[in-house]
């Protein structure tokens, strides 16, 4: 997979630009608040319709202007693609795949994938549950369709339930409807578990490696999938799933019209993180938690690869920055076979180790 143009408009603090991109390294250097993220951003966009910094579409519009558009020519699965989002500030976007309007974001991953890693990922580890939860997402919408479509169903049924349960009290009569938000919950939750045990398994296989190699062989690395107690076994069939869930919505019904909240369900998951046995989240050193971390968004790169026979295209958010000598060179190491975009304040040694094209970004123009 690789991205040969990118075309923006309005986008962010960019006007109109147009850039042809290397199929092997991308060096992008510039000051702070320049554009950089803003073109990652764009490439991550144009391949899952989600951005990883904007709650809405309006946010991503260039202040002075009604619209914008991303436009990206792609080169996957020994074929070429013009991929095109359009955003507006008062309806829907579009978004379209060689001129064919697209109905949801799904056809968008279905062109290409992206892995992208930014510093704030280096904390994965020590964040929270909903942290985990979205690089769980993240990965599966673009790998799965049907996955990225029961998530978008689960999370706006989750919504709807804790309106009803919130208004109860002055409401009594919204508490009938529950029994089918309930019953939805029940089966698409049964479908995220389902694709997250078996995105949990490879990410254990191939982070272990990784940060087997990191820490010198001194380190084993261990990932589980942790989900609702009722569920026995995570790999199960999705009808068994779907009846475990069901058993352990029922037995906190009473418990969540009491706290009107959502209680029961798969919005909770986790994924547990131990090094030698103990949990990296607690345990664990700052060097200890940023290699787990690393190890983590490289396998995730080798899960995209497994799935699909390409590597993802791989944006590396000013990360290197933020790590020792050690770890740089762990991750330059790794990141060949496929194209990589990689973020910087300096034009530094990055063009000499790696090959490709540099750009410099100033004042939301690419040079």
């Amino acid at each position: 997979m690789r991205i040969d143009r990118l075309e923006l408009d309005s986008f962010r603090n960019y006007g109109c630009q147009a850039v042809d991109f290397d199929g092997r390294c991308n060096v992008i250097f510039g000051e702070n608040a320049q554009g950089k993220t803003n073109l990652l951003e764009a490439l991550v966009y144009l391949s899952c319709g989600k951005s990883p910094r904007a709650r809405t579409d309006r946010e991503m519009i260039r202040f002075d202007a009604p619209a914008a558009s991303l436009c990206a020519q792609v080169f996957a699965r020994e074929r070429d693609f013009k991929v095109r989002v359009e955003l507006f500030r008062d309806r829907r976007r579009k978004l379209s795949v060689n001129q064919v309007p697209a109905k949801n974001s799904g056809a968008l991953s279905e062109v290409y994938n992206t892995v992208f890693f930014c510093p704030e990922d280096l904390f994965l580890i020590r964040e929270g549950a909903a942290a985990r939860r979205k690089f769980m997402d993240t990965a599966l919408c673009q790998l799965r369709p049907r996955y990225a479509a029961a998530l978008a169903e689960y999370n706006r049924t989750y919504d709807h339930k804790t309106r009803i349960l919130r208004d109860s009290e002055e409401r009594p009569d919204l508490l009938a409807t529950l029994p089918d938000f309930n019953e939805r919950l029940v089966r698409f939750g049964a479908v995220l578990i389902h694709y997250r045990q078996q995105f949990a398994v490879r990410l254990n296989e191939y982070a272990a490696i990784h940060h087997l190699e990191c820490s010198g062989g001194k380190e084993r690395l261990e990932i589980q999938y942790q989900t609702v107690s009722s569920v026995t076994d995570p790999a199960a069939d999705v009808a068994v799933l779907t009846e475990q869930l069901r058993e352990h919505m029922e037995s906190h019904q009473a418990a969540e019209r009491a706290s009107r909240l959502c209680l029961s369900g798969p919005h909770k998951d986790d994924l547990l993180v131990t090094i030698d046995g103990r949990e990296a989240k607690q345990y664990a050193s700052q060097g200890q938690t940023r290699t787990a971390a690393l190890a983590l968004k490289l396998a995730e790169r080798e899960i995209y690869k497994n799935a699909t026979g390409e590597y993802p295209v791989l944006l590396l958010d000013d990360v290197l920055s933020e790590l020792d000598p050690k770890r740089q060179e762990f991750v330059l190491n790794r990141i060949n076979g496929g194209q990589v975009f990689i973020t910087c304040c300096e034009d530094d040694r990055l063009p000499q180790l790696l090959g490709g094209r540099v750009f410099h970004v100033e004042h939301g123009a690419i040079r």
